[in-house]
């Protein structure tokens, strides 16, 4: 509920605040050029994930080819851009990959996530100590306070974990993962790919907040604006948004008003965003498509099976022989 609350009610009360003129106006100015680059950004970041999430699979002994990756992350894409909670594209890749007695497939995809997360966090966090003003107007009493509640969160959690006799299976079960994470993450032929594909995937994104901010009519210089839209997406890292929205409204906002432009431009160029995000992601409809006219059973009549005349492949059939006292 609260995720609901922050994610549409947030953009909600910056159209009120600031306006809807110009966030209707950027829609307005979406054009077929600017589909189809999204299209084709969406490609890069999407095929970058999947690589990277290959890099990882095969570091902790697993087998998973590009191409599986890639319609995987479309569908889980779309997903987490289309469902509230915005990992449950993510959760059901790792659900599709998990083997029973042998969670490598799941952890895989986590660590694949994570990975991905951490670069984005870094980049963002070297932005705002680079950017005084920005980290000035967006670090407030507020955001300090919940910064060290969720600390003592993490170390009471750490502190149970060690030393509670009802953790042993959470120790366990941390233990392997920490192995996998060794392997995925933390060897010469894993680290650098997994590093460089986080990058493009980072860089596919920034390019796409670009595109979003030159459609909204944004023309401040490329080195003024790429610091605005990296804290716009650091905000879409906060676990309280819906399919990204949210908190990105609210940070590009108040980024764009720190070094003097427009709050409702930094709205619209957001708003515009996640418009062009979701076209990005939409070939993982496709997938989705795919899946169901492949499933099995999906062209079959619900009572074909109880049609008397319906013949019985033997492939089908259970033949039980019965040794007579013969033999």
């Amino acid at each position: 509920m609260l995720r609901l609350i922050v994610g549409l009610g947030v953009p909600v009360l910056l159209v009120v605040r600031l306006g809807a003129g110009g966030v209707v106006d950027a829609l307005g100015a979406i054009t077929w050029p600017a589909v189809v680059a999204a299209l084709a950004l969406g490609a890069m970041t999407t095929v970058a994930g999947a690589a990277r999430w290959c890099v990882v699979a095969r570091g902790v002994g697993l087998t998973l080819s590009l191409r599986d990756a890639t319609a995987d992350a479309y569908r889980a894409t779309l997903l987490n851009s289309l469902l509230p909670a915005g990992v449950l594209g993510d959760v059901h890749r790792a659900v599709r990959h998990h083997r029973p007695g042998d969670a490598r497939g799941a952890r895989a995809v986590v660590i694949e996530r994570v990975a991905g997360q951490v670069v984005v966090v870094a980049v963002g966090v070297t932005v705002l100590v680079a950017s005084p003003a920005l980290l000035h107007s967006l670090v407030g009493p507020g955001l300090g306070v919940l910064a060290g509640a969720l600390g003592v969160a993490l170390l009471a959690a750490g502190v149970w974990i060690a030393t509670a006799r009802r953790a042993t299976r959470v120790r366990v079960a941390l233990l392997a993962a920490l192995r996998d994470v060794r392997e995925g993450l933390g060897r010469v032929r894993t680290a650098p790919a997994v590093l460089l594909f986080s990058l493009i995937a980072l860089a596919g994104l920034l390019a796409l907040f670009v595109l979003a901010a030159r459609t909204a009519g944004v023309s401040a210089p490329l080195g003024q604006l790429l610091p605005l839209v990296t804290v716009a997406l650091l905000a879409m890292s906060v676990p309280l948004t819906v399919g990204g929205w949210g908190p990105r409204e609210a940070a590009a906002a108040v980024a764009f008003a720190a070094v003097g432009l427009d709050p409702g431009q930094g709205l619209a160029t957001s708003v515009v965003y996640g418009v062009l995000a979701l076209i990005s992601c939409l070939p993982g409809a496709v997938v989705l498509l795919a899946d169901a006219v492949g499933r099995p059973n999906a062209r079959r009549w619900p009572g074909w099976a109880a049609l008397p005349w319906r013949t019985c492949s033997p492939s089908s059939a259970t033949v039980r022989v019965r040794p007579t006292p013969a033999g």
